[in-house]
């Protein structure tokens, strides 16, 4: 679908049985029907009727596997046990026909074990909820499992970690359609935190068991609202009161980027938005965003996006 195509995108949220009733959740609440949501979501199983989940909850589904025929994304939600069995054959096969016919494929947690038995991950980059990345990478030696991040785009092949980063992910394929502002939209209405990007890498490492807290987070916060002015490494250590060294190494260590790194991607990010939902020119809008010049706000976004200032607006802007 191109970005600029308002019409339903149509998501199927396929729940195998051991589904995960936070997996299923996830997409069906990101891509929720709602007249601000240019996508329609359908829940399926392999057949239409009741589908044992895990945790003691079940599933009645109204579709069956016909619903992959129509969908334009296919979601495949984590489930209990993937280690120990392949899903059935006709899943298997319905997800190789989606895919053939141009279908992306997405899978939150373990759900990735159900896209790996298809054999489109082999050779390609994949990732899983931790306590399973040992037993994905030995079931299927093809598939490049990567355990530090919170997802993988392949293209038309994506995959997730934990069921949190579900929600970056959705996310993700939010913004990657119909760019950051409606990304932002839907963020604010989950109470969620915003995308984290990861540029074009698409790669976001995963939080540390050392995690940065709510101060550092402030301080995050605090230069989103600052982006305009001048933002030092000084000043971020002073705002999150810490020695710019401490501060500094882990930043990195949370988000994978310096803190001057993910500065510019935020003052990118919010370029982003302004482009598609404000009447400004490039020039003020790099004012706006901290960036100075026009030609200094062309050079970093195509650093990091790949395209002009220009092209992102004639693509995304509403």
């Amino acid at each position: 679908m191109s970005p600029t195509d308002r019409s339903n995108h149509q998501i199927a949220v396929l729940v195998l049985e051991g589904a995960k009733p936070l997996d299923v959740g996830i997409p069906a609440q990101v891509f929720s029907n709602r007249p601000s949501m240019p996508y329609e979501v359908r829940v399926c199983g392999a057949a239409p009727g009741l589908v044992t989940g895990g945790d003691g909850l079940s599933y009645h589904v109204a579709e069956g596997l016909d619903a992959l025929e129509r969908a334009d994304t296919v979601f495949v939600p984590g489930y209990r046990t993937p280690a120990d069995a392949d899903p059935p054959g006709v899943v298997v096969d319905a997800l190789k026909a989606a895919h053939a016919r141009g279908a992306r494929l997405a899978a939150i947690s373990t759900g990735a074990f159900a896209l790996a038995a298809t054999g489109l991950l082999d050779g390609r980059r994949a990732t899983t909820h931790w306590h399973y990345t040992r037993a994905l990478r030995e079931r299927y030696p093809r598939v490049q499992v990567d355990e530090n991040v919170l997802f993988v785009d392949e293209g038309a092949v994506l995959t997730s970690a934990g069921a949190a980063s579900g929600i970056d992910l959705c996310l993700h394929l939010v913004r990657r359609d119909h760019g950051v502002g409606l990304s932002n939209h839907v963020a604010r209405r989950l109470v969620a935190a915003p995308y984290r990007s990861g540029g074009q890498a698409q790669y976001v490492p995963r939080s540390v068991p050392e995690p940065l807290g709510d101060l550092f987070a402030d301080t995050r916060a605090w230069a989103l609202e600052h982006l305009a002015e001048p933002l030092t490494l000084e000043a971020l250590a002073r705002n999150a009161r810490v020695s710019a060294r401490t501060f500094s190494r882990r930043f990195v260590e949370d988000t994978g980027y310096t803190p001057m790194q993910w500065v510019l991607r935020a003052r990118v990010d919010l370029a982003r938005e302004l482009l598609e939902r404000s009447d400004l020119g490039v020039e003020q809008i790099a004012h706006r965003v901290g960036l100075g010049t026009a030609a200094n706000l062309r050079l970093h976004f195509h650093r990091i996006l790949g395209t002009s200032p220009t092209e992102y607006r004639h693509t995304f802007s509403a």
